[in-house]
């Protein structure tokens, strides 16, 4: 038997600029089919110095809310698995 689905991650990005410093946000969100939704959020600050380049302000956050939504998946994974084994999941 073969199955096949697939999950779907919107990334929402905010940026915010006041002279030479910016902040970039972004938060990733993943739902699923039963309903259940995960966010992850992530920043980035340009320091004063930096080159005004706002693609890597994106990435840096986008990375980091794809990390806080990954760590926040596998805490789902090994919170499912204790209550399905019986044993906690070590990671």
């Amino acid at each position: 038997m073969h199955t096949m689905k697939r999950w779907n991650i919107d990334i929402l990005l905010s940026e915010e600029s006041e002279g030479d410093t910016a902040r970039t946000w972004a938060e990733a969100g993943l739902s699923s089919e039963d309903g259940s939704a995960l966010h992850g959020h992530g920043m980035a600050r340009k320091h004063p110095l930096d080159l005004d380049v706002p693609e890597i302000g994106e990435e840096l956050a986008v990375s980091r809310a794809l990390a806080d939504l990954s760590r926040q998946l596998r805490q789902v994974a090994a919170e499912d698995i204790a209550e399905s084994t019986g044993t906690p999941w070590t990671q």
